[in-house]
């Protein structure tokens, strides 16, 4: 894997145009996956985004069905 971007909630905020709370509370864990769109480094308490992978997966839900489920392993279920 190349290089990545991690960013603060804050910083992917202000990229995606997402409130911060929206992230926190409706998007982590139900849209962006631990280990796929984040990670808690050091076993802390801080989420750090993957930049990447969130911009990858944007456009491919974006162009793909609208009837697609995420997978926990970061696949999509097509319904």
């Amino acid at each position: 894997m190349g290089i990545q971007t991690y960013l603060t909630t804050a910083e992917l905020s202000s990229r995606i145009k997402y409130d911060t709370r929206t992230i926190r509370e409706s998007l982590k864990d139900s849209v962006l996956i631990e280990g796929r769109h984040y990670i808690r480094p050091f076993g802390g308490r801080k989420t750090l985004y993957i930049w990447e992978a969130i911009e990858q997966d944007m456009a491919k839900r974006s162009s793909g069905s609208s009837l697609a489920i995420p997978m926990a392993n970061g696949g999509v279920l097509h319904g």
